[in-house]
């Protein structure tokens, strides 16, 4: 019998798939631009749009978008001007927006523990139709504009004082990541959780570095791995009846290290096979000189 004969495990599939490979597309961007761990505290400040939305009777996916998507602004308007630190804005982001998410989550009519449970560590069985269709939306916009303006992007996060001089609209750029990884973290709450969503954005693409070297070919192993990692995991996750989001977390990690080991032991294997090339000892070696 076939676990996916049940709507709920199809939804679960489809939101997985979608969330695999939009968050790698975006945490390419995250990693190049050293802000791998930006996602917990934007994924914290979402917990507050979930209080909201519970406490309001809302939608919490969508209360937690626009939330979160204005804490990820904010800290991004803040890093601009230079008032405070980078690392300082997130360790104001982090432990406001739990604190503020476990408060409303409490005061809302239905702020229980297992609803609080779900949102940190996913629960993508419990999806509705409406929440699918919010997080497929949200997820291909995302990959369009993060496969659109890869140029661009790539630029601002490799060096953005280049970036401003040739004519690139910076700040403009900036917001938008901001924006899109909020939209991001809301989304993949629902399959990995609040505390587990950094690693779908992060592990894949370093996972891809391991045996890549061009940004495009790194961009599109990481979807890759995302979106195999991601249906595989829903299918283990059913079978041996795990968490959801650990086990999709949990495969991911398998396959860095799998990667990073195998490419260890290639560059071993290559460094044996090519010999040294011999020094003539009538012609000594070159020697660089510093001026």
């Amino acid at each position: 019998m076939s676990l996916f004969q049940y709507d709920f495990m199809i939804r679960a599939l489809i939101g997985a798939l979608v969330i695999g490979l939009t968050a790698p597309a975006l945490g390419i961007y995250l990693v190049q631009r050293r802000l791998s761990l930006i996602g917990d505290g934007i994924g914290h400040v979402a917990l507050t749009g979930v209080g909201v939305g519970l406490l309001t009777g809302q939608s919490p996916v969508l209360t937690a978008v626009l939330v979160a998507a204005i804490g990820a602004i904010g800290v991004e308007l803040v890093r601009e001007r230079g008032r405070t630190s980078g690392d300082l804005a997130l360790a104001v982001l982090f432990y406001g927006g739990i604190a503020g998410g476990v408060v409303l989550v409490g005061l809302s009519p239905t702020g229980t523990g297992n609803s609080l449970t779900a949102y940190l560590f996913g629960s993508l069985t419990t999806t509705s139709t409406g929440d699918l269709t919010v997080i497929v939306v949200l997820g291909l916009a995302v990959l369009v504009t993060m496969v659109a303006l890869r140029p661009a992007l790539f630029a601002v996060c490799h060096d953005e004082e280049f970036a401003r001089v040739s004519g690139l609209p910076v700040r403009a750029l900036n917001l938008l990541l901001a924006a899109t990884t909020a939209v991001t973290v809301t989304i993949a709450m629902r399959a990995v959780g609040l505390l587990l969503v950094s690693a779908l954005m992060v592990v894949p693409v370093a996972a891809a570095q391991q045996v890549t070297r061009g940004f495009r070919a790194t961009m599109a192993l990481a979807m890759l791995i995302g979106v195999v990692s991601a249906g595989a995991g829903v299918t283990l996750a059913g079978e041996a009846n795990t968490a959801l989001g650990a086990t999709i977390v949990l495969l991911t990690i398998s396959v860095f290290l799998g990667l990073a080991i195998g490419a260890g032991v290639w560059r071993l294997v290559r460094r044996r096979m090519i010999p040294a090339a011999p020094v003539s000892a009538a012609e000594p070696p070159d020697v660089v000189l510093n001026h």
